[in-house]
């Protein structure tokens, strides 16, 4: 088999760069022959100049054309947000191996997502749910029990509700293990970006909501876990490196040699579990009940969050009101059908119903 002819989307953001990372290590494997970002042209001109690509776009409606038009084999989705929603149904439509970092994509669109896909089509890349599809190698699907994702917990592990009351933004941004942007670093804190992760399971593995759970784990060695119907459990286990789920992401089913450093045995470590405090972090169970009702509640949840995460930045609201916000939106929202115009539709509505909650 020639080389593996990849578009990556989002080339300057975290995950781009260390997917090039990937390929510039790996020449035999992966050419790169589309790239698209936001707005940096200046460093996608020194990418597709070092990586001899011709073809770049800027903005999700320009990546979902570059998509269309250049033949590739697969696709790493690196965008962030619910933008990404286009990008991804035409990495579908055109039958390339979507390589998925941009959940929020496969959140907020849910049926319209899963519907074009092709068995096997969807490849995660977020760390969990490349450990679940790892791990889920170990059996069929009528043997798997249950899925439990691992979260490390938070800045804010063992704290009680109130004392969560006087969060400050700086506080919340302190996260344990990664380094990432300012909504998805406050949604590890408030535990919103493993609820979204539980949506994000379901719909990829195609198991109920009932046996998806969340087991908190402050080293993040173990990156998810499959418990099969004969009391296996099966984890999947490496340092913190998103190296190594872009490279499956990019070449599965295969491994990617030397792509990560594994875990060091010469040396004692200690690995610990605990319970999810549900009682401090209502989020997980939010989700879960989002992701049940379907339809457009999965992209209003997703947006009202954004808004009042922004809003506690800008020190409008206290950190415990980010929940609560969200909590109220989802309960006011009416669904109208599911289609693209439908899921921006209710969308813009979250955001604005936040919004007038926010400043009322």
């Amino acid at each position: 088999m020639g080389r593996r002819r990849v578009i990556i989307l989002g080339s300057t953001g975290s995950i781009g760069t260390q997917a090039l990372d990937v390929i510039r290590a790996n020449p035999d494997l992966f050419e790169v022959v589309g790239l698209a970002a936001g707005s940096n042209r200046a460093l996608v001109a020194e990418q597709a100049a070092a990586f001899g690509v011709e073809h770049t776009a800027f903005g999700a409606a320009d990546a979902s054309q570059l998509v269309r038009d250049v033949s590739a084999d697969v696709v790493l989705n690196g965008i962030t947000g619910s933008v990404g929603l286009e990008p991804t149904l035409a990495a579908l439509e055109s039958g390339a191996s979507l390589a998925l970092a941009n959940k929020e994509s496969l959140i907020v669109g849910g049926e319209l997502v899963t519907s074009r896909a092709k068995p096997g089509q969807i490849v995660p890349v977020d760390s969990e749910h490349s450990a679940l599809a790892q791990a889920l190698r170990s059996g069929t699907h009528a043997e798997v029990r249950r899925l439990v994702l691992t979260a490390s917990g938070g800045p804010f592990r063992g704290r009680s509700r109130e004392s969560l009351r006087d969060v400050t933004p700086r506080e919340a941004l302190a996260h344990p293990t990664w380094d990432m942007g300012l909504v998805v670093t406050t949604n590890s804190s408030t535990l919103v970006n493993k609820g979204l992760e539980i949506i994000e399971a379901h719909l990829l593995f195609d198991i109920d909501y009932a046996r998806i759970d969340v087991t908190v784990h402050p080293q993040s060695i173990v990156h998810s876990m499959v418990e099969f119907v004969d009391g296996s459990t099966i984890a999947q286990a490496s340092p913190p490196d998103m190296r190594l789920p872009i490279s499956l992401g990019l070449d599965w089913p295969n491994r990617v040699p030397g792509v990560g450093a594994p875990l060091d045995w010469t040396t004692a470590s200690q690995w610990s579990f605990e319970p999810l405090d549900t009682a401090v972090f209502p989020a997980v169970a939010l989700a879960k009940q989002v992701g049940e009702a379907g339809s457009t509640f999965p992209a209003v949840f997703n947006a009202a969050n954004e808004q009042a995460v922004l809003a506690f930045h800008a020190g409008r609201i206290g950190y415990l009101d980010i929940l609560d916000t969200v909590s109220a939106v989802v309960d006011a929202h009416e669904p109208q059908g599911m289609t693209l115009e439908a899921v921006y539709e209710a969308e813009r509505w979250a955001r604005s119903a936040a919004d007038q909650r926010l400043h009322g």
